[in-house]
């Protein structure tokens, strides 16, 4: 029985490192600005949903199809800064964006399949936020 209890408790510890352990796409720059774009698979999206804490804005990207939401990749992401300059410019790989902005007040952009739209949004300092972007 001690045995069995041992065994379970292993298979728990490893069930849960492989969540801990998913890989996070590698972090990349647009104009000085850090950002993690992907999403695609199960691992991934858990990887980054997780570390979305530690970062001031995560993008969450979708479109309505047959009246359901499904995930979409492709989009076009520009940021702009209160003065309408270009900050942050670049392709989402995935249906998840985590952009490492300052704090201050920004436009954000968004372009996919020749559809634009934009969200005006505050980043506060210490804090991290989800802007959930959907075209139909």
């Amino acid at each position: 029985m001690k045995k069995l209890i041992k065994w379970s408790i292993a298979a728990a510890c490893l069930l849960l490192g492989a969540v801990t352990w998913a890989q996070i796409p590698s972090t990349q720059h647009s104009n000085g600005i850090s950002y993690i774009s992907g999403g695609v698979g199960e691992e991934e999206t858990v990887a980054i949903l997780a570390e979305a804490k530690q970062w001031p804005l995560l993008l969450e990207l979708s479109q309505i199809e047959n009246g359901r939401g499904v995930w979409i990749f492709g989009v076009r992401i520009k940021i702009l800064n209160g003065k309408r300059q270009l900050l942050f410019d670049a392709q989402a790989d995935g249906p998840y964006m985590l952009i490492n902005l300052d704090a201050g007040k920004y436009v954000i952009d968004a372009s996919y399949q020749g559809v634009s739209q934009q969200r005006f949004i505050s980043v506060k300092a210490n804090s991290s936020q989800k802007i959930s972007l959907f075209w139909k």
